[in-house]
């Protein structure tokens, strides 16, 4: 019995570590200077669910069988959901229906760019425009569309990386930064 809670109590240590390196690779400030990201509480969402993605995808595609750490990683990111709806005021009494319904969003996204990462199509530019660019997806050509074919260049090498090798070290180690100059976007460290 004290083992199987020592074990737990280690996988969710360990996904709070994760979902650390998710914020830190979010908030890199390429994403919304360079590639043009709405730098409002919205729009880090959106990089947080995408950088969410990203790892939950890589957890994945090893095959590790880290069932567990997946979930107690999603149980981190409600968990910073709800403290954020807190400090923006929301009420005690919305505090949990808009909890759930960001779950529900990062659910909606997390398909949608397993689908377009699979497609190798326009489909993860598409939501990309949808999602992170909403509101500034005009006509072809604006911005927003140049910025989601960047961040889509930037989530094809990110996938690659995170089914190899863990997230968290490809953030420690700058590897994701890396992949953003690559992707077209101009990084300062």
């Amino acid at each position: 019995m004290l083992q199987w809670f020592r074990r737990r109590t280690q996988a969710a240590r360990r996904a709070e570590e994760l979902y650390g390196s998710v914020v830190t690779a979010a908030r890199h400030p390429a994403f919304y200077r360079d590639m043009g990201a709405p730098d409002t509480p919205e729009g880090r969402f959106e990089m947080i669910a995408l950088h969410l993605f990203l790892l939950l995808e890589g957890i994945r595609l090893q095959a590790t069988a880290e069932t567990e750490l997946a979930q107690h990683t999603i149980e981190a990111f409600v968990t910073d959901m709800d403290d954020c709806m807190r400090e923006m005021g929301v009420g005690d009494m919305a505090v949990a229906k808009k909890v759930k319904r960001a779950a529900a969003a990062f659910y909606e996204r997390a398909a949608v760019y397993r689908t377009g990462l699979a497609a190798r199509g326009t489909d993860l530019e598409d939501g990309l425009l949808k999602y992170v660019f909403a509101g500034a997806a005009g006509r072809k050509g604006a911005p927003a569309h140049d910025g989601a074919a960047r961040l889509a260049r930037y989530m094809r090498a990110a996938a690659d990386l995170s089914s190899k090798e863990p997230f968290d070290k490809l953030v420690a180690r700058g590897d994701l930064g890396r992949l953003l100059n690559s992707s077209g976007a101009e990084v300062s460290s």
